[in-house]
């Protein structure tokens, strides 16, 4: 029994490991780029040997690589929730607006995955294509929500992919342009969450008017974390590598 308590601990430990690797790692790839961490670099900042993470990952590629495949799953999962919590009897219009505003709050919030994103398509290559390839679930559900819109309303059809690029610039912006954010805004707010507030507002004006929602059903959050659901840690991806 001694033997295989210890069997357990082994695999805990190596799993905790694993986790604190992928984590160090997706906070170095977002503030330096790919290309400028090493193993070296994360090995130092985990504090483990440079022999142990080769181990566990192969190379800086496979960490990549689990990296992004755990970021599709949570956001995966993250918009399957998003549709979850909402009324299933709410107008599609206000369906997809509340997809959208909802998303770019998480987005907003959790600033990893669009960092990752642009730093991956910054260098293009086999892991752009591997990124872009791995982004189809997410497409899929805004597909079906703007197909079913589109029927709905066929006199004020919308095109994906402007939907989908409204999204990622308002996201991008706030990640990628934050001392602009706060000069904007220098005048009316105090800290960073108050400028992402009001940068999303600017995006919520926008999707309510092109989906037509009426006054009465638009968000009005005192805070984006509002918007924000919270999963369970296990799920998909530790958490705070998000």
């Amino acid at each position: 029994m001694a033997i295989k308590r210890q069997g357990r601990r082994s695999a805990q430990d190596a799993e905790q490991t694993r986790q604190q690797i992928l984590q160090i790692a997706t906070e170095l790839f977002c503030e330096l780029g790919y290309a400028q961490v090493s193993l070296r670099t994360i090995s130092e900042k985990v504090g483990i040997s440079h022999s142990l993470i080769r181990h566990h990952f192969g190379s800086k590629e496979q960490i990549w690589y689990n990296i992004s495949d755990n970021m599709h799953r949570y956001i995966t999962h993250y918009c399957q929730t998003i549709l979850m919590h909402l009324p299933k009897d709410m107008p599609v219009n206000e369906l997809l607006y509340q997809f959208i505003v909802r998303m770019l709050a998480f987005t907003l919030i959790n600033k990893q995955p669009i960092q990752l994103m642009a730093d991956v398509v910054r260098q293009k290559g086999k892991r752009f294509d591997y990124f872009i390839d791995q982004s189809g679930e997410v497409e899929k559900l805004i597909f079906h929500l703007a197909e079913d819109y589109n029927q709905r309303f066929p006199e004020h059809a919308i095109k994906i992919w402007e939907i989908k690029w409204h999204m990622i610039m308002f996201a991008h912006g706030a990640a990628s342009l934050e001392p602009f954010l706060h000069e904007t805004w220098s005048q009316e707010c105090e800290t960073e969450n108050e400028c992402l507030l009001k940068h999303w507002q600017m995006c919520n004006e926008i999707m309510a008017k092109k989906l037509m929602i009426p006054a009465s059903s638009r968000l009005q959050p005192q805070r984006l974390e509002e918007l924000v659901i919270q999963l369970d840690a296990s799920c998909c991806l530790t958490a705070q590598s998000i």
